[in-house]
């Protein structure tokens, strides 16, 4: 045992020698091959160990997150990473890493269109794919789910156990995706005068940085983060977090089915506290959503910081709503040539210069009203907007009156 606990020890010092040492300015092919020759593969908690000592003994966080991509790329293929239980289904742990998958699947797509714009003649207009890219990245935006389930929910169950030092800087490297994605979108507006040339430059300027940013975040989660939380928090601390996950919402994958922990859940206490009370009554949880999936019309609520809350889902919605947008910026969830108009009602309702917006469309065959209402509170401060859709082809027929019962189906 003690031969053991003396190799991790002589490893983690030799590890945080090599980093010291990308610090000073090696390169990572430099660094990957002593990494190879001293230490083969190594396991992922004492590249942890190695970070927090680093950070213990005076290294800012902020030097560590300069080179953080840099530790990743010398590690890669010799970092010793597998959970140490089977993760079941629909655990957090699990959600996470279908939400990579996901994500991939979405980064695959871009990569195509990288392409494709390379492929072309550089005169030639590639507004077409700039377009493309835009309704990818529009997609890649749900990543923001992904990392507030991480900072809200997970980290603060590590720093419980004194692991301080990985999320810091994992929340750092948050940022700069999201910096990244940001700084993307300006350039999405050049669209009609878009070369390959163009298109190309922004690839290599931006697109291409991005990209990188977030499959170096997979590698670091996947290969790091998860395992680390799987040998580090027990069950109730698992189930804590996944009760929680449907608050912050989804990214690109709606989980169909629910964790069950090893234990017995109590559920009596859930069950009182279960009325919603009104002014003008109560209504429990099973009872209010029964309404609102049966009132027939489609509603969606966007809170005040114009995040997708709630959907009611009753059997024949106009406009599906996967589960995955709760927790979604609203514009996102829009194609990039209306986003102006939702932003100007959006901004109206705020500012207290409208309350209202409506609008009527012909779509498959039915006549769809959509209405748009500021929802406030008795102070008259703005809470959020309320989205009602609905089918009004039987209304417009209506003629006479009906005083007799006559049920429609």
């Amino acid at each position: 045992m003690s031969e053991l606990i003396n190799n991790s020890r002589s490893r983690v010092e030799e590890l945080k020698n090599l980093i010291r040492e990308i610090h000073k300015g090696n390169s990572v092919e430099e660094t990957k091959k002593k990494l190879i020759e001293k230490l083969g593969t190594v396991p992922y908690g004492e590249v942890v160990q190695a970070e927090e000592e680093l950070i213990d003994e005076g290294m800012e966080r902020e030097e560590i997150l300069k080179f953080c991509d840099l530790h990743t790329e010398a590690l890669k293929g010799n970092l010793r990473a597998e959970f140490s239980k089977p993760i079941p289904e629909y655990h957090p742990v699990d959600i996470f890493i279908n939400e990579n998958r996901e994500i991939e699947k979405v980064i695959e797509r871009i990569r195509r269109l990288f392409y494709e714009a390379r492929k072309r003649d550089k005169s030639e207009n590639a507004g077409d794919l700039l377009k493309a890219l835009h309704e990818e990245f529009n997609l890649l935006m749900d990543i923001e789910k992904h990392y507030l389930k991480k900072e809200n929910l997970l980290f603060p169950y590590m720093e419980k156990h004194e692991v301080t030092g990985p999320p810091m800087v994992m929340w750092g490297k948050h940022d700069e995706v999201r910096s990244f994605l940001k700084s993307c979108f300006p350039l999405f507006e050049n669209e009609k005068e878009a070369t390959a040339e163009v298109v190309t430059g922004f690839i290599d300027l931006m697109f291409e940085p991005t990209i990188k940013s977030i499959e170096e975040m997979i590698y670091k989660e996947e290969n790091i983060l998860f395992p680390m939380c799987v040998d580090l928090l027990n069950e109730i601390e698992w189930y804590e977090i996944s009760s929680q996950f449907d608050e912050i919402g989804y990214c690109l994958y709606s989980p169909d089915g629910k964790w069950e922990p090893g234990f017995e859940i109590n559920n009596a206490k859930n069950a009182q506290n279960d009325k919603v009370k009104f002014e003008n009554g109560s209504l429990s949880q099973e009872e209010l959503e029964g309404i609102l999936n049966t009132i027939p019309v489609d509603i969606t609520f966007v809170d005040k910081d114009d995040k997708v809350k709630f959907f009611s889902h009753g059997g024949n919605r106009i406009f599906q709503r996967p589960k995955a947008v709760l927790g979604r910026q609203v514009q996102y969830c829009h194609p990039p040539s209306s986003v102006h108009i939702v932003n100007q009602i959006l901004e109206d309702f705020k500012s207290g210069k409208q309350n209202s917006a409506k609008f009527w469309i012909n779509f498959h065959g039915m006549y769809v009203h959509i209405a748009y209402y500021a929802v406030r509170n008795s102070k008259g401060e703005y809470l959020g907007t309320l989205e009602v859709t609905q089918d009004i082809n039987e209304y417009k027929k209506l003629e006479g009156e009906r005083r007799i019962l006559q049920y429609d189906n």
